[in-house]
């Protein structure tokens, strides 16, 4: 059934946001009109042009908002210490928990680049480099300390990036584990993917005292 927002502007945007995204995350971007998405709100199609001129803008907005929205959770969950490892604990714990509260706007954002133009594709695919950034660097530190043993920075960030996103495919918080629980697990996985417990076991090895005669 149709929602009405009445004549608040800023509710009427935001509940034209929230449809656009269930909407769009279950039937694709292509096959959802200005006219459906404004049946699903409750105003006039005219009414959301005012918000959105054309329907890419909105899309560009989503993704710009999801992508701002990362990286300043990112920014407020940042330890402050620079320890590589405790700086990749929190990058793959809030990663998690951020797509995990926004399923919808995840999806949107992973499937649907293909429907923004060159230049806006341009600007999504910038704000995305720099949040990924923050994890390469993490790797590259985390490395040069000998905390992780990791043979290519970029492949091993897109790898963890990809597995931490896609515990939204499968995760469902009604279900057997907590978001702690799945966040801790996937931390562990990621731990054995940079290798950071063989690289603790190997600066742990010390070489064996000389043996001196008499």
């Amino acid at each position: 059934m149709a929602r009405t927002t009445g004549s608040d502007g800023g509710r009427t945007e935001a509940a034209t946001r929230e449809a656009a995204l269930s909407l769009i995350a279950r039937q694709g971007y292509e096959a959802v009109s200005m006219r459906q998405l404004a049946g699903e709100v409750g105003v006039q199609a005219a009414a959301l042009y005012r918000y959105f001129p054309t329907k890419e803008d909105l899309l560009f907005t989503l993704m710009r908002e999801h992508m701002e929205g990362l990286q300043q959770a990112w920014e407020a969950a940042r330890p402050a210490a620079p320890d590589p490892a405790a700086r990749l604990s929190a990058f793959v714990e809030n990663h998690i928990r951020f797509h995990v509260a926004r399923r919808h706007s995840t999806h949107v954002s992973n499937m649907e680049l293909r429907s923004l133009s060159k230049d806006r594709l341009s600007q999504i695919l910038r704000l995305r480099g720099s949040y990924e950034k923050e994890l390469r660097q993490i790797l590259r530190e985390g490395a040069e300390a000998g905390l992780f043993i990791v043979d290519d920075v970029g492949m091993t960030a897109m790898a963890i990036i990809q597995m931490i996103t896609g515990v939204i495919v499968w995760f469902r918080p009604d279900e057997r584990l907590s978001v702690e629980e799945v966040a801790e697990t996937y931390l562990s996985m990621t731990r054995r993917l940079v290798g950071a417990d063989d690289a603790r076991e190997k600066r742990n090895v010390r070489p064996h005292a000389e043996f001196r005669a008499g």
